[in-house]
């Protein structure tokens, strides 16, 4: 019986110490807090295992002093704090040790990011300018070209130049493309401005967003350009647009009627039609699945010319210039002057330079040249009778 309560008050004083042991700490104030100070003696363990020996346990209980310092040390603290307790024996294991930070994985966390939503706050940050202000910049700038009048003039329109951009935005796949090429149009606008014609500056930019928006487009729409005149463009953007207005109102959109509409040629529709409904195709590509070492570009046929042509225009050309240096021989003087200056110079003078040098009227001049020419046939002719039939 007595081993029994010796027993019992072992695993009790045993759990109570792990839970003294277990229970962190607090400086907080608490009205009429009590605590249990326990004092065991020393126990010995037997053979088998039981806990033996030992005096009575003495449990009394004393008010706690609430601005006394913690029972535990900071390093007993830190040790429950990270719950390293030893279920076994309720001992407090040791710390461990923390990585360096050396050691430690670096955090590759994404943050999402969006360039267009950072551009339009940055943006915001500029200021517009007033009419009386913006016309005192864009003068001051006109006279003085100073960068710093230019930097506002540009800043201030920023915003411009992005509504401008969202009109194309279906047409190009990055926004922020046509964003930069309209800032480069913005600053050509503001090299060009001149502000004493009594318009606005944005009024007199837009034009020029617009056109370096456009040549972007036709530049980057597709690997090889389709409009590289000034005619071509127009027709790249106004083609379309006619070709659904004449649909609406009812009529087919002829190469013809588009070409009148448009006030360009019908052979430049034609061509540009031909350009939009086709699409790049490598000449590189094979023929098939099967045969893999024929491409396309080995069965399209080469227009230029043959290697019989080039032979026959080589020996034309030197034919030639042996009969022009034979016709000029026979030649002296005034023609001969005449025909080097008017016929073989790269750079002919004029009739008048001619007069004047000889001391003769410019029809006269003209009728010498006139002669010369004929003469020259003739000579050719007689000593090639197919010289009507040959290709220069």
């Amino acid at each position: 019986m007595a081993r029994k309560s010796r027993k019992s008050a072992s695993e009790t004083a045993g759990r109570t110490s792990v839970s003294a042991r277990a229970v962190k700490p607090t400086r907080k104030k608490r009205a009429k807090a009590t605590d249990t100070t326990i004092e065991l003696s020393d126990f010995r363990r037997t053979e088998d295992g039981e806990l033996a020996g030992g005096e009575p346990l003495d449990i009394r209980a004393e008010p706690v002093d609430t601005d006394a310092e913690p029972i535990l040390s900071d390093e007993s603290t830190a040790a429950l704090d990270s719950d390293e307790i030893d279920e076994a024996g309720g001992e407090i294991s040791e710390p461990r040790a923390e990585p360096p930070a050396e050691a430690r994985e670096p955090d590759f966390s994404l943050v999402p990011y969006d360039s267009l939503s950072r551009y339009l706050a940055e943006i915001r940050r500029f200021s517009l300018l007033s009419r009386e202000e913006e016309s005192v910049i864009a003068k001051r700038y006109f006279k003085h070209h100073d960068p710093a009048d230019a930097y506002k003039l540009v800043t201030a329109n920023l915003r411009l130049v992005v509504k401008i951009a969202m009109e194309f935005a279906r047409a190009s796949k990055n926004l922020l493309d046509l964003i930069q090429e309209g800032n480069v149009g913005l600053m050509e606008a503001v090299k060009n401005f001149d502000p004493y014609r009594g318009i606005r500056f944005p009024s007199y930019a837009v034009w020029w967003i617009r056109a370096y928006i456009y040549r972007f487009l036709i530049n980057n729409s597709r690997l090889v350009k389709i409009g590289t005149t000034q005619a071509q463009r127009k027709l790249f953007f106004n083609l379309r647009k006619e070709t659904e207005r004449l649909e609406a109102e009812g009529f087919a959109p002829q190469p013809k009627l588009l070409a009148q509409r448009m006030g360009v040629k019908e052979s430049e529709v034609r061509e540009m039609q031909e350009r939009m409904a086709q699409s790049e195709v490598s000449l590189d590509q094979p023929l098939s699945a099967d045969d893999e070492g024929a491409s396309l570009g080995d069965v399209l046929p080469d227009l230029g010319e043959n290697p019989e042509e080039r032979a026959a225009g080589d020996e034309w050309r030197e034919f030639a210039k042996e009969q022009v240096d034979e016709f000029a021989a026979t030649l002296k003087d005034k023609e001969l002057e005449i025909f080097n200056a008017r016929l073989l110079a790269e750079d002919p003078m004029t009739l008048q330079e001619i007069g004047e040098r000889f001391g003769i009227s410019r029809e006269r001049v003209r009728q010498i040249e006139t002669r010369l020419k004929k003469r020259l046939a003739d000579f050719i002719r007689e000593r090639a009778a197919d010289i009507d039939r040959a290709q220069p």
